[in-house]
């Protein structure tokens, strides 16, 4: 186990160098980049060294990019968070379903659910809610994190936490104007998950409830109720932790474009802006954040997956 973690710790190690070429080059596009009187790599060194001691550079504002970075990225894990847990939530239970059910009416009737809202566009579901829930309905607002009536001191960047630890008097108002402005996005985030989540489950409880030990079970007078809770998700779960680090990747993806219609403040909506405004130094620190992010949820994933499935270490082995 050691070996197998040492290994993916090196894989990381590389692909974050890596990464910091990507973020350096962007440096190099400004006009007025402080990197061009340097040789290319002893400026790569450079940068390296002020990527160590936290410094990612100075925003087109004038504001220093990793001050801006712990207001926006707070906002993105919460959102993230919340998504992820709806997703589990939901999916964990349907792929379970369907796996059960194999090849019957409710597996192919799940599948084909998750097939079809997996098509879904990102972006005409997030129109489409704020038609539906915030312009006919009024059930919840169009846009932003909470109302900008309430002052939330920044404490930790998640709104929830914030508003917990402050003193603001009516707290129970305010924490459901929170999740009232949490809901759509939160949803509108969670659709692509989800169905990711209920077609590994349901293909990995399908292969489960197929092996023998599973029948050994039944003989032995197990109810079913035993066997899927003892047997089946026991052993169908494991297998599924390292594709976690895929589902976060998807997620990161999705989160930029339900941050811009629902005017989140996050990093997604941040680096965008940063993108149409030619801030250089922004864009380099966002990609540099959500590219490292990204990595270290990938290897968390496979660390966690191979120490709780030993046959994901004996696969990775008989690959090298």
């Amino acid at each position: 186990m050691l070996i197998y973690t040492l290994r993916r710790l090196n894989l990381f190690l590389i692909t974050l160098v890596i990464l910091t070429l990507v973020g350096y080059n962007i440096m190099l596009l400004a006009p007025d980049s402080v990197w061009h009187g340097f040789d290319y790599w002893i400026g790569w060194l450079y940068y390296l060294r002020q990527l160590v001691e936290g410094h990612l550079g100075m925003a087109a504002n004038g504001e220093p990019v990793m001050v801006t970075l712990t207001h926006v990225a707070p906002a993105t894990l919460e959102l993230c968070l919340a998504a992820l847990v709806i997703s589990f939530v939901v999916g964990v239970p349907l792929g379970t379903l369907a796996g059960l059910r194999s090849q019957g009416p409710t597996d192919k009737l799940i599948s084909s659910l998750a097939v079809v809202v997996f098509s879904i566009p990102t972006f005409w579901l997030a129109i489409l809610f704020i038609m539906l829930f915030s312009l006919d309905l009024q059930w919840f607002p169009v846009s932003g994190r909470y109302n900008l009536l309430y002052e939330i001191p920044h404490i930790t960047g998640f709104a929830l936490v914030d508003l917990w630890l402050s003193d603001l008097p009516l707290q129970g108002k305010v924490a459901t104007d929170i999740m009232r402005h949490l809901a759509l996005p939160t949803l509108t985030l969670a659709v692509v998950p989800t169905t990711e989540i209920i077609k590994m489950v349901r293909n990995s409880m399908a292969h489960v409830m197929s092996q023998n030990y599973i029948k050994a079970a039944a003989t032995k007078g197990l109810s079913k109720t035993e066997i899927v809770l003892r047997h089946g998700m026991k052993n169908a779960i494991p297998p599924i932790i390292p594709n976690f680090g895929l589902l976060v990747s998807t997620m990161v993806t999705f989160v930029i474009i339900v941050e811009s219609v629902f005017n989140w403040p996050g990093i997604g909506r941040w680096l965008l802006d940063a993108l149409i405004a030619k801030d250089y130094a922004s864009v380099q620190a966002g990609v540099l954040v959500i590219g490292g992010f990204v990595l270290l949820i990938n290897i968390i994933s496979d660390v966690v997956g191979a120490f709780m499935n030993p046959l994901v270490r004996k696969e990775w082995y008989a690959l090298k």
